[in-house]
């Protein structure tokens, strides 16, 4: 036996119940916002602090790279201690880090402390897997879809927010306010939450150890990881470089017009359970291919947007953002449903792999976005972002011809 599957029999003793699945989704979407409320504000923080936009980029680059190293190093704590005990500690770091960026005095200490929420808000994959956990194996992909609800509601809502906040009461007002939301989470969750007994016995080395014991035995875990890295590549080329966009000629608009696409993409994201359903009943390949192709082609259409007055242009911008939001979230919650039946007793190493791969692909996105739109302006960007997804499309295409 395996160090990946060296295991404790234990489950939780309590079962999802909506109230239960609500807390889950609630505590999962306010606690990944903290990735995203600096990304309408670009614009602003870049004026205020006297930064150009290759370096403004930087912040929302090491935020998710902050992520991909909390997913690897500390998400497969969850296999071995008791998640609940995990969640509370990580948001109170999480609740420091962000006062620390609403208080920063420049841009370096800024951009420390953006690394630093990253690293912890990756407690929204701790509380993931709790609830794969605890749902029945028949509706996994319906109580994952619910809780991923919450969890793209809160990237995209963040960014509405964020937005409005930020013009009217200042930037370092929306993170004290996000530090305060966490506080209170962390209150809800040590009350709410059940004890995790632990899945695994393994030393801390060996469960890190067993990563690439897992990645190299489950070619389903490297098929998911490398096509849902894509999406979140173009994804966040996407999102971290709207708002330098929007703030100049011809659209002039604030962090608050950014912010506003957010309710786009959030009307996308409510697919999210849509998609879960339809990958427990026909097979969660199915939708990753689906998904892909939906993204693909989003992206294609805002190609189209230097042939159109700037009215039209926010239209295609806003349409398109419903389509690929949708694409990329089911895209997720299929890989995430795939991944969880691969290995039960390594679910929070399995998601660490996955999402680690997601945020490496958006920290990526975040840097080659913001590189593109100095070069070669928006169109740079939109093609970035359907290269990307048309790779991911190919991948899961190739995957199903068993390639």
């Amino acid at each position: 036996m395996t160090s990946a599957r060296t295991t404790i029999d234990a489950a939780p003793s309590h079962r999802l119940s909506p109230s239960l699945t609500f807390l889950l989704a609630g505590g999962t979407g306010l606690s990944v916002a903290s990735l995203y409320y600096s990304q309408p504000m670009l614009g602003v923080l870049g004026t205020e602090l006297h930064a150009g936009g290759r370096a403004i980029g930087w912040i929302p680059t090491l935020t998710q790279l902050g992520y991909a190293l909390g997913l690897l190093f500390l998400a497969p704590l969850g296999d071995r201690f008791d998640r609940r005990a995990i969640i509370v500690a990580k948001s109170l770091v999480l609740c420091a880090a962000l006062l620390l960026t609403g208080f920063a005095p420049t841009l370096g200490v800024l951009l420390g402390a953006s690394l630093l929420v990253g690293l912890f808000a990756t407690v929204a994959q701790d509380i993931v897997p709790a609830a794969a956990a605890l749902a029945p194996p028949d509706a996994r992909g319906k109580a994952v879809g619910t809780v991923m609800t919450g969890l793209l509601l809160g990237i995209l809502l963040s960014r509405v927010v964020s937005g409005v906040v930020a013009e009217q009461l200042g930037w370092r007002s929306m993170f004290v306010a996000a530090a305060i939301g966490i506080a209170l989470m962390a209150g809800v969750m040590a009350r709410g939450l059940p004890h995790f007994p632990p899945t695994s016995s393994v030393s801390y080395p060996a469960l890190l150890r067993s990563l690439a014991a897992l990645w190299a035995e489950h070619r389903s875990l490297r098929l998911a990881a490398f096509a849902q890295g894509l999406l979140a590549l173009g994804f966040s080329a996407f999102w971290s470089t709207l708002a330098v966009m929007l703030h100049g000629a011809p659209f002039h608009a604030g962090s608050s017009v950014a912010g506003a696409f957010g309710l786009a993409g959030a009307a996308g994201a409510l697919g999210a359970p849509f998609a879960g359903r339809l990958a427990d009943k026909r097979g969660p390949q199915a939708v990753t291919r689906l998904a892909a192709l939906v993204a693909l082609a989003s992206f294609a259409a805002m190609l189209a947007m230097p042939l159109l007055p700037p009215a039209a242009q926010l239209v295609l911008l806003a349409l398109a953002t419903v389509g690929f939001d949708l694409g990329v979230q089911a895209s997720l919650i299929a890989h995430q449903t795939i991944v969880y039946g691969i290995a039960p007793e390594a679910r929070s190493r399995l998601n660490a792999i996955l999402m680690t791969s997601v945020f490496v692909g958006m920290a990526t996105g975040g840097l080659l976005g913001a590189q593109a739109l100095a070069a070669w302006g928006w169109t740079g960007v939109v093609a970035l972002a359907v290269l990307a997804s048309g790779a991911a499309f190919v991948v899961r295409t190739r995957a199903a011809a068993g390639h």
